[in-house]
């Protein structure tokens, strides 16, 4: 078992598709702080520190993950994907064109818990139902109400990786 004084030596990690090397973090530090913090990636957000709310959303090999209940040990050997992995200034990912396209964000902070979580559901269905969009975002909070825009934004998101794809 891990306890919050326990050390294990440097932690590499592969975030965004580079090695980590993290030094000084104990095994149970959460990944969100990993993250913010030494990574100095910023799209994961802190919100409530619970696993509730989806501000600090990131993909894990793949799968919509709250990276504030993580602890950091549980992600070595795995990958990790922030908003800043998805897509460069240059090329952005389509899930991140379509919700600047709808214009899917007022106070931004639930933002970056939308776009991995709809990224991740596109990748595992590419032409998601309004329900199943809703289901895949249904633990995501917004307080501001753009929650019209942010379904827009992911069937838009839909069209774009189909047009990709030639379909």
């Amino acid at each position: 078992m891990l306890h919050s004084g326990s050390h294990a030596g440097p932690l590499t990690l592969s975030v965004n598709g580079t090695t980590r090397i993290i030094e000084g973090a104990t095994p149970d530090t959460p990944l969100l702080y990993i993250l913010r913090n030494d990574c100095e990636l910023n799209g994961p957000k802190y919100g409530c520190g619970l696993g509730q709310c989806g501000a600090c959303t990131v993909l894990v090999d793949g799968l919509a993950t709250r990276s504030c209940v993580v602890p950091a040990e549980a992600v070595r050997e795995r990958e990790v994907t922030t908003l800043e992995g998805l897509g460069t200034l240059d090329t952005l990912h389509p899930v991140q064109r379509a919700f600047i396209d709808e214009q899917a964000a007022q106070c931004g902070y639930c933002l970056n818990g939308m776009i991995m979580s709809a990224a991740a559901l596109l990748a595992r269905n590419r032409t998601p139902d309004e329900d199943a969009i809703r289901d895949a975002l249904r633990f995501n909070l917004c307080r501001c109400g753009t929650h019209l825009e942010i379904v827009r934004a992911v069937k838009r998101a839909a069209l774009y990786l189909q047009q990709e794809q030639g379909n």
